[in-house]
């Protein structure tokens, strides 16, 4: 009776313990431990199932598996979904079991998250195809060829493996579909740096940048988040007919602010404002009775404009280009003659060179001086010169002084 009694209350005792076991479903969120691995594969124990399922290699990680052992051991416990049954026996079947969609779909929750709050994202670049970028956010990302940066792209080969920020533009979970923008994040970091050199720039400054394009009317040169004009006139102190006879895209050039608009966004830069000045020295290199090589410029009814260095030009007065009396200077000069001429005047102050050429000639017996009176009929030109009719008189006055006292016969 005893073994008898002992036998019911085992039978009792295992319905009890079959009866505990929960039934396992399709999409069910389970734990099992890790029994075995093999054939590329991990047997696993649905605990409070008491039935086994498989894990298949591709299904452990979101990312490609190729040794298994490498990212799982027995006796490990892991959260899996039951994908389907594939057992014959229902009561003891084996189950498909995925810890990969179960990490998907955390990854598809966390990244809605970071959509809805705007946030931006890191992800390595996985593979380059046809028409943009394959990353992985733990979910496959797509970042399409016009949104990889904000300039064109010839050759996408040198992003792959690069780890970049994106913004997130589209997701579909249901469909698995996640498209990011690496363009979103530059422009917007660019649009950022422009706002803060716009405040903190101001007229004076001197700043290095790289001239990013040119035009007919200047450069335009990247001071780190944003382009300031350099007009053509300011690249030189020398005259250029065009900005590309002087640079080129990429050099790296120091700038000086002449005038910052926040409003337009507008900055206006001067590269010839940084360089040694055409009339520094200018004492030196011209010294009174100094002989230089010159290009005619420009004529006038009062004299010729001789330019002895790259962006400084003195005046020949019309008393002082011919021992022979000339009605204008026309008569003898055209513009573009070179000339040799005499230093007879400086004024760096007021950047003013008086210079003669008949003084570097001999002065022929029958020559007449042309009367100093003459000069009260020579016209200003419009443009300023830096020189006013009382320094063109007094030149020709002390011309004629220093002509008189050479003809006095010695003591």
């Amino acid at each position: 009776m005893t073994e008898m009694n002992n036998q019911v209350e085992g039978t009792e005792s295992m319905a009890d313990a079959l009866e505990s076991f929960g039934e396992v479903k399709i999409g069910d969120v389970v734990k099992g431990e890790v029994l075995a691995i093999e054939d590329r594969q991990a047997v696993v124990g649905i605990e409070g199932a008491g039935v086994e399922g498989v894990v298949p290699a591709k299904e452990l990680s979101t990312l490609p598996v190729e040794d298994i052992n490498e990212i799982i051991k027995v006796g490990d416990v892991l959260d899996l979904v039951v994908i389907s049954s594939i057992g014959k026996d229902k009561e003891n079947g084996s189950y498909l079991l995925s810890k990969r969609r179960l990490d998907a779909k955390k990854v598809w929750a966390d990244i809605e998250k970071e959509f809805q709050d705007g946030k931006v994202i890191e992800a390595p670049v996985t593979d380059v195809v046809k028409g943009g970028l394959v990353v992985d956010v733990g979910v496959r990302g797509f970042v399409p060829a016009s949104m990889v940066e904000d300039h064109f792209v010839a050759d996408f080969s040198a992003y792959k493996g690069q780890t970049l920020a994106f913004k997130i533009v589209e997701i579909e979970p249901s469909e698995n579909r996640l498209i990011l923008s690496h363009k979103a994040v530059v422009e917007a970091e660019k649009a950022g740096k422009k706002q803060e050199l716009l405040a903190s720039i101001k007229e004076g400054d001197v700043v290095e940048g790289t001239v990013a394009r040119l035009t007919d009317f200047g450069a335009f040169v990247d001071l780190g988040g944003i382009d300031g004009l350099v007009h053509v006139s300011e690249i030189s102190h020398s005259h250029i007919a065009k900005p590309s006879d002087a640079l080129k895209v990429g050099d790296k050039v120091k700038v000086a602010v002449l005038s910052v608009d926040p409003d337009r966004e507008r900055i206006s830069l001067s590269i010839k404002d940084t360089l040694p000045g055409p009339w520094d020295n200018i004492e030196e290199q011209a010294a009174v009775g100094t002989v230089l090589d010159g290009t005619v410029k420009r004529l006038t009814s009062f004299g010729a404009f001789v330019e002895v260095f790259p962006g400084v030009e003195g005046l020949v007065h019309i008393s002082q280009i011919s021992h022979k009396h000339i009605a204008t200077p026309h008569e003898v000069l055209s513009e573009g003659d070179a000339v040799k001429v005499k230093v007879l005047e400086v004024n760096p102050q007021e950047h003013r060179i008086a210079l003669s050429i008949k003084a570097l000639e001999e002065k022929p017996a029958d020559a007449k001086e042309a009367p100093v009176e003459e000069v009260d009929d020579y016209v200003m030109p419009e443009e300023s010169t830096g020189f006013t009719m009382g320094d063109i008189l007094g030149a020709a006055l002390k011309s004629d002084s220093e002509t008189a006292d050479d003809d006095q016969p010695e003591a």
